[in-house]
Protein backbone atom coordinates (compact mmCIF):
# COMPACT_ATOMS: atom_id res chain seq x y z
CA UNK A 1 0.00 0.00 0.00
CA UNK A 2 1.13 3.14 -1.26
CA UNK A 3 0.07 6.41 0.22
CA UNK A 4 0.35 8.22 -3.68
CA UNK A 5 0.36 6.60 -7.18
CA UNK A 6 1.80 8.26 -10.33
CA UNK A 7 0.75 6.30 -13.07
CA UNK A 8 2.03 5.97 -16.51
CA UNK A 9 4.47 8.93 -16.55
CA UNK A 10 6.89 9.53 -18.92
CA UNK A 11 10.67 9.46 -17.15
CA UNK A 12 13.07 11.98 -18.76
CA UNK A 13 15.44 9.51 -19.80
CA UNK A 14 12.01 8.53 -22.01
CA UNK A 15 10.92 5.25 -19.97
CA UNK A 16 7.26 5.12 -19.19
CA UNK A 17 6.98 3.65 -15.43
CA UNK A 18 4.51 3.84 -12.26
CA UNK A 19 6.16 6.31 -8.80
CA UNK A 20 4.77 4.45 -5.99
CA UNK A 21 5.43 6.88 -2.57
CA UNK A 22 5.17 6.18 0.85
CA UNK A 23 6.18 9.33 3.37
CA UNK A 24 8.43 11.48 1.88
CA UNK A 25 10.70 8.79 -0.30
CA UNK A 26 9.94 7.36 -3.67
CA UNK A 27 9.36 3.66 -2.44
CA UNK A 28 9.17 2.06 -6.00
CA UNK A 29 9.54 2.75 -9.60
CA UNK A 30 8.00 0.61 -12.27
CA UNK A 31 4.42 -1.37 -13.05
CA UNK A 32 2.69 -1.08 -10.08
CA UNK A 33 -0.84 -1.38 -11.64
CA UNK A 34 -1.45 -3.63 -9.27
CA UNK A 35 -0.76 -1.77 -6.11
CA UNK A 36 -2.88 0.08 -3.96
CA UNK A 37 -2.91 3.98 -2.82
CA UNK A 38 -4.67 6.29 -0.82
CA UNK A 39 -4.24 8.68 -3.63
CA UNK A 40 -3.30 8.03 -7.88
CA UNK A 41 -2.27 10.65 -10.06
CA UNK A 42 -3.10 9.89 -13.83
CA UNK A 43 0.31 11.13 -15.70
CA UNK A 44 -0.14 9.16 -18.76
CA UNK A 45 1.61 10.79 -21.20
CA UNK A 46 3.13 13.47 -19.32
CA UNK A 47 6.61 14.03 -18.11
CA UNK A 48 7.33 13.35 -14.60
CA UNK A 49 10.29 15.25 -13.54
CA UNK A 50 12.38 15.60 -10.52
CA UNK A 51 11.88 19.24 -9.39
CA UNK A 52 13.43 22.38 -10.38
CA UNK A 53 16.17 23.94 -8.51
CA UNK A 54 17.53 27.36 -8.92
CA UNK A 55 21.49 27.58 -8.29
CA UNK A 56 21.82 31.25 -7.90
CA UNK A 57 18.89 33.73 -6.98
CA UNK A 58 18.41 36.93 -4.42
CA UNK A 59 15.46 36.03 -2.21
CA UNK A 60 16.00 39.22 -0.42
CA UNK A 61 15.70 41.57 -2.83
CA UNK A 62 13.10 39.73 -5.04
CA UNK A 63 9.08 41.77 -5.34
CA UNK A 64 10.98 44.73 -4.81
CA UNK A 65 10.72 46.16 -8.70
CA UNK A 66 10.04 50.39 -8.37
CA UNK A 67 11.02 50.65 -4.76
CA UNK A 68 12.55 53.15 -4.22
CA UNK A 69 12.79 53.82 -7.79
CA UNK A 70 12.92 51.52 -10.91
CA UNK A 71 17.27 51.40 -12.63
CA UNK A 72 16.92 53.83 -15.43
CA UNK A 73 19.76 52.90 -17.35
CA UNK A 74 19.72 49.11 -16.53
CA UNK A 75 22.77 48.14 -15.54
CA UNK A 76 24.31 45.90 -13.18
CA UNK A 77 26.57 49.27 -11.09
CA UNK A 78 22.81 51.30 -11.17
CA UNK A 79 21.08 47.96 -9.60
CA UNK A 80 23.75 47.77 -7.16
CA UNK A 81 23.64 50.99 -5.83
CA UNK A 82 19.68 51.21 -6.31
CA UNK A 83 19.87 48.09 -3.36
CA UNK A 84 21.65 50.23 -1.41
CA UNK A 85 19.10 53.23 -1.09
CA UNK A 86 16.44 49.80 -1.04
CA UNK A 87 18.19 48.44 2.25
CA UNK A 88 17.51 51.59 3.97
CA UNK A 89 13.76 51.96 3.78
CA UNK A 90 12.87 47.90 3.90
CA UNK A 91 11.92 46.41 6.89
CA UNK A 92 12.34 42.69 7.53
CA UNK A 93 8.44 42.01 7.68
CA UNK A 94 8.32 43.70 4.29
CA UNK A 95 11.09 41.37 3.17
CA UNK A 96 9.55 38.16 4.95
CA UNK A 97 6.51 38.65 3.10
CA UNK A 98 8.31 39.01 -0.74
CA UNK A 99 10.45 36.36 0.02
CA UNK A 100 7.42 34.51 0.86
CA UNK A 101 5.42 35.41 -1.56
CA UNK A 102 7.90 34.66 -3.98
CA UNK A 103 8.21 30.83 -2.70
CA UNK A 104 4.37 30.49 -3.54
CA UNK A 105 5.46 31.32 -6.92
CA UNK A 106 8.47 28.85 -6.96
CA UNK A 107 5.91 25.66 -5.58
CA UNK A 108 3.73 26.59 -8.10
CA UNK A 109 6.15 26.22 -10.78
CA UNK A 110 7.36 22.84 -9.15
CA UNK A 111 10.71 24.90 -7.89
CA UNK A 112 11.28 23.29 -4.83
CA UNK A 113 15.34 24.04 -4.25
CA UNK A 114 16.64 27.38 -3.99
CA UNK A 115 20.09 28.84 -3.46
CA UNK A 116 19.36 32.28 -2.57
CA UNK A 117 22.51 34.51 -2.00
CA UNK A 118 21.66 36.68 1.27
CA UNK A 119 23.19 40.62 1.99
CA UNK A 120 25.64 41.03 4.60
CA UNK A 121 27.08 44.84 3.98
CA UNK A 122 23.93 45.79 6.33
CA UNK A 123 25.06 45.70 9.95
CA UNK A 124 21.45 44.75 11.47
CA UNK A 125 22.05 41.72 9.15
CA UNK A 126 18.11 42.16 8.79
CA UNK A 127 18.13 40.45 5.21
CA UNK A 128 20.32 36.87 6.74
CA UNK A 129 17.50 37.04 9.56
CA UNK A 130 14.56 37.58 7.55
CA UNK A 131 16.17 34.37 5.24
CA UNK A 132 16.51 32.49 8.19
CA UNK A 133 12.78 32.73 9.24
CA UNK A 134 11.92 32.71 5.21
CA UNK A 135 14.08 29.00 5.38
CA UNK A 136 12.43 27.68 7.93
CA UNK A 137 8.92 28.33 7.33
CA UNK A 138 8.90 26.63 3.51
CA UNK A 139 10.98 23.80 4.73
CA UNK A 140 8.56 21.56 4.35
CA UNK A 141 8.05 21.74 0.53
CA UNK A 142 11.21 24.34 -0.30
CA UNK A 143 14.53 23.32 0.29
CA UNK A 144 16.46 26.98 0.80
CA UNK A 145 20.12 27.22 1.05
CA UNK A 146 21.51 30.50 1.95
CA UNK A 147 24.75 32.40 0.76
CA UNK A 148 26.51 34.73 2.85
CA UNK A 149 26.99 37.31 0.63
CA UNK A 150 29.12 41.08 1.02
CA UNK A 151 27.25 42.97 -1.76
CA UNK A 152 29.58 45.81 -1.40
CA UNK A 153 32.73 43.85 -1.73
CA UNK A 154 34.19 41.54 1.21
CA UNK A 155 37.22 44.18 1.55
CA UNK A 156 35.41 47.24 0.30
CA UNK A 157 32.54 47.46 2.57
CA UNK A 158 34.11 48.59 6.41
CA UNK A 159 32.39 45.93 8.06
CA UNK A 160 31.35 43.33 5.47
CA UNK A 161 34.02 40.71 6.77
CA UNK A 162 32.68 40.63 10.28
CA UNK A 163 29.13 40.79 9.24
CA UNK A 164 29.93 37.61 6.35
CA UNK A 165 31.30 36.03 9.67
CA UNK A 166 28.34 36.49 11.91
CA UNK A 167 25.73 35.38 9.31
CA UNK A 168 27.50 32.43 8.82
CA UNK A 169 27.70 31.78 12.67
CA UNK A 170 23.80 32.30 12.79
CA UNK A 171 23.24 28.97 10.03
CA UNK A 172 24.17 30.72 7.13
CA UNK A 173 24.80 27.74 4.52
CA UNK A 174 26.95 28.73 1.82
CA UNK A 175 30.44 31.17 1.87
CA UNK A 176 29.66 34.23 -1.20
CA UNK A 177 31.64 36.98 -2.33
CA UNK A 178 32.01 39.10 -4.89
CA UNK A 179 35.60 39.82 -5.75
CA UNK A 180 35.47 41.84 -9.01
CA UNK A 181 33.70 44.70 -7.19
CA UNK A 182 36.75 44.96 -4.47
CA UNK A 183 38.58 47.83 -5.31
CA UNK A 184 41.15 46.52 -6.37
CA UNK A 185 41.94 43.38 -8.36
CA UNK A 186 44.56 42.14 -5.81
CA UNK A 187 42.04 42.82 -3.12
CA UNK A 188 39.65 40.83 -5.20
CA UNK A 189 42.39 37.62 -5.51
CA UNK A 190 43.18 38.55 -1.65
CA UNK A 191 39.01 38.14 -1.09
CA UNK A 192 38.97 34.87 -3.04
CA UNK A 193 41.82 33.20 -0.75
CA UNK A 194 40.12 34.64 2.74
CA UNK A 195 36.52 33.16 1.80
CA UNK A 196 37.96 30.01 0.34
CA UNK A 197 39.52 29.53 3.66
CA UNK A 198 37.11 30.24 6.00
CA UNK A 199 34.64 27.73 3.92
CA UNK A 200 37.67 24.94 3.90
CA UNK A 201 37.60 26.17 7.82
CA UNK A 202 33.92 25.70 8.57
CA UNK A 203 33.63 22.65 6.39
CA UNK A 204 30.88 24.65 4.11
CA UNK A 205 31.08 25.33 0.42
CA UNK A 206 31.59 28.34 -1.73
CA UNK A 207 29.42 30.51 -4.57
CA UNK A 208 31.30 33.09 -5.82
CA UNK A 209 29.96 36.31 -8.10
CA UNK A 210 32.83 35.90 -10.20
CA UNK A 211 34.12 38.35 -12.65
CA UNK A 212 30.54 39.26 -13.29
CA UNK A 213 31.80 41.98 -15.81
CA UNK A 214 32.65 42.75 -19.86
CA UNK A 215 36.40 43.23 -18.75
CA UNK A 216 38.34 40.43 -20.21
CA UNK A 217 41.02 41.25 -17.69
CA UNK A 218 38.76 40.37 -14.54
CA UNK A 219 40.46 36.45 -13.61
CA UNK A 220 39.12 35.65 -10.63
CA UNK A 221 37.84 32.12 -11.76
CA UNK A 222 41.45 31.89 -12.04
CA UNK A 223 42.47 32.26 -8.46
CA UNK A 224 39.28 30.33 -7.35
CA UNK A 225 40.42 27.18 -9.37
CA UNK A 226 43.78 27.59 -7.30
CA UNK A 227 42.63 27.85 -4.18
CA UNK A 228 40.18 25.18 -4.45
CA UNK A 229 43.21 22.64 -5.39
CA UNK A 230 45.21 24.41 -2.61
CA UNK A 231 42.96 23.92 0.33
CA UNK A 232 41.06 20.55 -1.28
CA UNK A 233 38.10 21.90 -1.45
CA UNK A 234 36.73 19.83 -4.71
CA UNK A 235 33.00 19.64 -5.49
CA UNK A 236 32.17 21.88 -3.28
CA UNK A 237 32.79 25.37 -5.09
CA UNK A 238 30.97 27.27 -7.51
CA UNK A 239 31.58 30.57 -9.76
CA UNK A 240 28.72 32.37 -10.71
CA UNK A 241 28.08 34.53 -13.62
CA UNK A 242 31.53 34.42 -15.04
CA UNK A 243 30.50 36.82 -17.77
CA UNK A 244 34.31 38.07 -18.05
CA UNK A 245 35.15 34.93 -20.35
CA UNK A 246 32.65 35.96 -23.29
CA UNK A 247 35.62 38.30 -23.93
CA UNK A 248 38.41 36.77 -23.35
CA UNK A 249 41.47 35.99 -25.31
CA UNK A 250 40.92 31.73 -26.17
CA UNK A 251 44.50 31.20 -25.94
CA UNK A 252 44.02 32.04 -22.06
CA UNK A 253 40.73 30.00 -21.96
CA UNK A 254 42.11 27.42 -23.26
CA UNK A 255 44.32 27.36 -20.15
CA UNK A 256 41.74 28.15 -17.88
CA UNK A 257 39.48 24.96 -18.68
CA UNK A 258 40.85 22.22 -17.47
CA UNK A 259 42.22 23.91 -14.32
CA UNK A 260 38.62 24.46 -13.49
CA UNK A 261 37.61 20.96 -14.50
CA UNK A 262 40.86 19.77 -12.15
CA UNK A 263 39.53 21.39 -9.46
CA UNK A 264 35.83 20.45 -9.90
CA UNK A 265 34.53 24.46 -9.93
CA UNK A 266 31.30 24.37 -11.01
CA UNK A 267 29.64 27.40 -13.07
CA UNK A 268 26.63 28.67 -12.57
CA UNK A 269 25.44 31.29 -15.45
CA UNK A 270 22.07 32.96 -15.29
CA UNK A 271 20.88 33.58 -18.91
CA UNK A 272 18.07 36.06 -18.02
CA UNK A 273 20.05 38.07 -15.92
CA UNK A 274 23.55 38.39 -17.81
CA UNK A 275 22.16 38.76 -21.71
CA UNK A 276 20.10 41.53 -20.02
CA UNK A 277 23.03 43.52 -18.14
CA UNK A 278 26.27 42.50 -19.79
CA UNK A 279 27.40 44.47 -22.82
CA UNK A 280 25.69 47.58 -21.71
CA UNK A 281 28.69 49.89 -23.13
CA UNK A 282 29.11 48.26 -26.00
CA UNK A 283 27.18 49.52 -29.84
CA UNK A 284 27.93 46.64 -32.57
CA UNK A 285 28.29 44.29 -32.52
CA UNK A 286 26.85 43.55 -29.16
CA UNK A 287 28.29 40.78 -27.13
CA UNK A 288 25.55 38.01 -25.58
CA UNK A 289 26.66 38.54 -21.77
CA UNK A 290 26.58 34.73 -21.34
CA UNK A 291 29.79 32.72 -20.71
CA UNK A 292 31.14 29.86 -22.19
CA UNK A 293 28.35 27.05 -21.65
CA UNK A 294 29.65 24.72 -24.30
CA UNK A 295 32.63 24.89 -23.85
CA UNK A 296 32.67 24.35 -20.15
CA UNK A 297 30.54 21.31 -20.37
CA UNK A 298 33.02 19.83 -23.32
CA UNK A 299 36.12 19.77 -20.42
CA UNK A 300 33.19 17.64 -18.05
CA UNK A 301 32.54 20.79 -15.73
CA UNK A 302 29.30 20.83 -14.05
CA UNK A 303 27.39 23.82 -15.23
CA UNK A 304 23.76 24.78 -13.85
CA UNK A 305 21.67 27.90 -15.07
CA UNK A 306 20.52 30.31 -12.00
CA UNK A 307 17.18 32.54 -12.47
CA UNK A 308 19.61 35.49 -10.40
CA UNK A 309 16.30 37.70 -10.21
CA UNK A 310 12.82 38.37 -10.45
CA UNK A 311 11.03 41.87 -10.28
CA UNK A 312 13.83 43.98 -8.61
CA UNK A 313 16.88 46.46 -8.98
CA UNK A 314 18.03 43.86 -11.57
CA UNK A 315 14.99 42.73 -13.58
CA UNK A 316 12.32 43.85 -14.22
CA UNK A 317 10.65 40.45 -15.53
CA UNK A 318 10.36 36.70 -14.20
CA UNK A 319 8.01 34.17 -13.01
CA UNK A 320 9.81 31.64 -10.96
CA UNK A 321 9.62 29.60 -13.69
CA UNK A 322 13.19 27.68 -14.99
CA UNK A 323 12.22 26.70 -17.86
CA UNK A 324 12.16 30.12 -19.15
CA UNK A 325 15.59 30.39 -18.10
CA UNK A 326 16.19 27.15 -20.07
CA UNK A 327 15.43 28.54 -22.99
CA UNK A 328 16.71 31.62 -22.36
CA UNK A 329 20.12 29.66 -22.30
CA UNK A 330 19.20 27.58 -25.10
CA UNK A 331 19.33 30.24 -27.44
CA UNK A 332 22.09 32.77 -26.28
CA UNK A 333 24.39 29.55 -25.52
CA UNK A 334 23.37 28.47 -29.17
CA UNK A 335 22.62 24.90 -27.84
CA UNK A 336 20.24 23.69 -30.29
CA UNK A 337 20.91 20.00 -30.91
CA UNK A 338 18.59 17.48 -28.91
CA UNK A 339 21.15 16.40 -27.14
CA UNK A 340 22.30 19.87 -25.89
CA UNK A 341 18.46 21.12 -25.18
CA UNK A 342 18.57 18.18 -23.41
CA UNK A 343 21.23 19.20 -21.52
CA UNK A 344 19.48 22.66 -20.63
CA UNK A 345 16.78 20.81 -19.04
CA UNK A 346 19.42 19.08 -16.90
CA UNK A 347 21.02 22.20 -16.25
CA UNK A 348 17.71 23.58 -14.35
CA UNK A 349 17.43 20.32 -12.46
CA UNK A 350 19.60 17.65 -11.70
CA UNK A 351 23.03 19.40 -12.35
CA UNK A 352 21.82 22.35 -10.21
CA UNK A 353 21.17 19.41 -7.73
CA UNK A 354 24.45 18.28 -7.72
CA UNK A 355 25.60 21.76 -7.32
CA UNK A 356 24.03 22.13 -3.77
CA UNK A 357 25.11 19.40 -2.76
CA UNK A 358 21.57 17.68 -2.91
CA UNK A 359 21.71 13.64 -2.38
CA UNK A 360 18.42 12.56 -1.79
CA UNK A 361 17.62 14.43 -4.99
CA UNK A 362 16.07 12.66 -8.03
CA UNK A 363 13.61 9.82 -9.63
CA UNK A 364 14.86 6.77 -7.65
CA UNK A 365 13.83 4.29 -4.93
CA UNK A 366 14.99 5.99 -1.99
CA UNK A 367 15.00 9.65 -3.22
CA UNK A 368 13.10 12.01 -1.60
CA UNK A 369 9.45 12.04 -2.84
CA UNK A 370 9.32 15.54 -4.75
CA UNK A 371 8.36 15.89 -8.38
CA UNK A 372 6.84 17.67 -10.97
CA UNK A 373 4.01 16.30 -13.79
CA UNK A 374 4.29 18.65 -16.90
CA UNK A 375 2.08 18.99 -20.05
CA UNK A 376 4.77 17.75 -21.47
CA UNK A 377 5.81 14.63 -23.29
CA UNK A 378 9.83 14.82 -22.72
CA UNK A 379 12.27 17.39 -21.37
CA UNK A 380 13.12 19.01 -25.03
CA UNK A 381 9.11 20.05 -25.27
CA UNK A 382 9.17 21.16 -21.77
CA UNK A 383 11.68 23.55 -22.94
CA UNK A 384 10.06 24.64 -25.73
CA UNK A 385 6.57 24.54 -24.64
CA UNK A 386 7.27 26.06 -20.67
CA UNK A 387 4.04 24.39 -19.95
CA UNK A 388 1.67 23.92 -16.79
CA UNK A 389 2.98 21.68 -13.96
CA UNK A 390 -0.02 19.75 -14.01
CA UNK A 391 0.59 18.32 -10.42
CA UNK A 392 3.82 19.51 -7.79
CA UNK A 393 4.70 16.89 -5.09
CA UNK A 394 6.98 18.06 -2.15
CA UNK A 395 8.11 15.26 -0.05
CA UNK A 396 5.24 13.29 -0.67
CA UNK A 397 2.46 15.74 -0.53
CA UNK A 398 0.42 17.44 -3.51
CA UNK A 399 0.96 21.02 -2.93
CA UNK A 400 0.02 22.25 -6.01
CA UNK A 401 -2.33 21.93 -9.24
CA UNK A 402 -2.32 23.59 -12.72
CA UNK A 403 -5.23 22.45 -15.25
CA UNK A 404 -3.87 22.15 -18.78
CA UNK A 405 -3.80 24.99 -20.65
CA UNK A 406 -5.82 23.83 -23.82
CA UNK A 407 -7.14 26.59 -26.44
CA UNK A 408 -10.41 26.35 -27.80
CA UNK A 409 -10.70 27.00 -31.38
CA UNK A 410 -13.81 28.14 -33.38
CA UNK A 411 -12.71 27.66 -36.97
CA UNK A 412 -14.58 25.93 -39.82
CA UNK A 413 -13.23 22.12 -40.31
CA UNK A 414 -10.29 22.66 -37.59
CA UNK A 415 -9.93 21.14 -34.33
CA UNK A 416 -12.09 22.16 -31.16
CA UNK A 417 -9.06 22.54 -28.97
CA UNK A 418 -5.08 22.97 -29.63
CA UNK A 419 -2.54 21.89 -26.96
CA UNK A 420 0.69 22.93 -28.92
CA UNK A 421 2.30 19.11 -27.51
CA UNK A 422 3.86 17.29 -30.80
CA UNK A 423 1.93 14.13 -32.21
CA UNK A 424 5.03 12.30 -32.21
CA UNK A 425 5.63 13.33 -27.96
CA UNK A 426 2.24 11.97 -26.85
Amino acid sequence: MFDLIVRGGTLPDGRTADIGIRATKIAAIGDLSDAEAGKVIDAAGDLVSPPFVDPHFHLDATQSYGIPRINASGTLLEGIGLWGELKKVMTQDQLVERALTYCDWAASMGLLAIRSHVDTCDDRLLGVEALLEVREKVKDYIDLQLVAFPQDGFYRAPTARENTIRALDMGVDVVGGIPHFERTMADGAASVKELCEIAAERGLMVDLHCDESDDPMSRHIETLAFETQRLGLHGRVAGSHLTSMHSMDNYYVSKLLPLMAEAQVAAIPNPLINIMLQGRNDTFPKRRGLTRVKEMLSHGITVGFGQDCVLDPWYSLGTADMLDVAFMGLHVAQMSSPEEMRQCFDMVTTESARILGHQDYGLRVGAQASLVVLDAGNPIEAVRLRPARLYVIAKGKVISKTPRQNAELALPARPETVRRRHAAHN
